[in-house]
């Protein structure tokens, strides 16, 4: 049963504790708005230790919103790449172009306008509103839902939406001046001490004098998650084909799964080597050499895809493809990690 401790307490304890403890990281050397929007969109789904070096090499290349709103696509997914979840990054160059086009590239300060730009959930705007602007908007990712539950000995699956407005709420009353500190506490406190997939360090917790689960010994058995549905299997073999140092490229469709990125040619199943080089022949191509298979697997939220890649090389650079240069594709078509894999030495 959820306990309600006086969390009124919580941001006198949390405050210190994060002063002298928070990491640093480069989206905390100061507080403007389009900074911390990249990197809450990149750091979800992401580990922070990843995110650094795109974070950085991202604001080198695209500084500021109008040069993300007029990013070329192609450049736009190549600084995206290996990260995932592209969508974040074609929506965050729609949300440039939004603010170009209705706030004079100003990054707008209002909590509902932050959130009607796309890509933009509660979550982020709470933490932009928050951390850029010091508004008292909670951003209520896993991290602080782990904090919360814990705390109140709540087990109340966390991934129901119920569960995310209620910690909402209760945050929201308890919002001290320094709203953007207390935002980047909780997130700190839940990424580190509170922290994933391991026992809560309560030792070193700055709040374990008010945290019903630490009192009752129920801490390390929450939060709760609804059971996890079984991801779809679907097998596909991909062809790394080469020609006189050129390898084949297709885009692939502009909706669904991975729109509109660059993959190595594929098809559905697992094909043995003989309807292997058959498909290839399919392609209006011919193989001229088999150079090795290897098997590959790679897990979306919903989807397992397991993977035979083949590598061939072919008589001529044909078929309905085009051809890259090693150089090419390393410096210019964003490969998703789902086909990278089997590009990567």
């Amino acid at each position: 049963m959820a306990a309600t401790p006086n969390l009124s307490e919580l941001p006198q304890l949390l405050l210190p504790w994060y002063q002298q403890n928070h990491r640093e990281l480069p989206w905390r050397t100061d507080r403007q708005p389009y900074h911390i929007w990249l990197s809450e969109i990149k750091l979800q789904q992401t580990r922070v230790e990843a995110v650094k070096g795109y974070y950085t090499r991202f604001l080198a290349t695209l500084p500021d919103i109008p040069a993300l709103a007029g990013c070329d696509d192609e450049l736009l997914h190549k600084l995206w790449e290996g990260l995932g979840y592209y969508s974040r990054v074609r929506n965050l160059k729609k949300a440039a172009q939004v603010i170009m086009e209705r706030y004079d590239s100003v990054f707008p300060t209002n909590h509902a306008q932050v959130l009607a730009l796309p890509g933009i959930g509660a979550y982020t705007a709470g933490a932009i509103c928050s951390i850029a602007f010091n508004q008292p908007t909670p951003a209520v990712d896993g991290n602080v839902l782990r904090v919360v539950s814990r705390l109140t000995d709540d087990p109340s699956p966390i991934d129901l939406p119920d569960t995310k407005r209620r910690v909402n709420r209760l945050l929201s009353g308890i919002y001290p001046a320094e709203a953007g500190d207390f935002t980047q506490a909780l997130m700190e406190l839940g990424a580190t001490v509170c922290g994933p997939n391991r026992a809560p360090d309560c030792g070193n917790c700055p709040c374990k004098g008010l945290c019903v689960g630490f009192q009752r010994g129920t801490a390390e058995n929450l939060p709760v998650k609804s059971p996890k549905r079984e991801r779809r299997q679907e097998d596909r073999t991909v062809f790394i084909l080469s020609c006189d140092g050129r390898f084949a490229l297709e885009k692939r469709p502009d909706k669904g799964l991975l729109a509109g990125l660059w993959q190595f040619p594929n098809v559905p199943g697992k094909l043995d080597t003989r309807a292997a080089l058959d498909a290839v022949t399919a392609m209006g191509l011919h193989p001229r050499e088999l150079l090795r298979e290897v098997e590959k697997t790679h897990i979306f939220t919903h989807i397992q895809w397991n993977m035979k890649g083949i590598y061939l090389e072919v008589a001529e650079a044909g078929g309905s493809f085009l051809w890259f240069t090693e150089e090419e594709i390393n410096s210019q078509a964003a490969l998703p990690t789902a086909f990278r894999q089997f590009w990567e030495k």
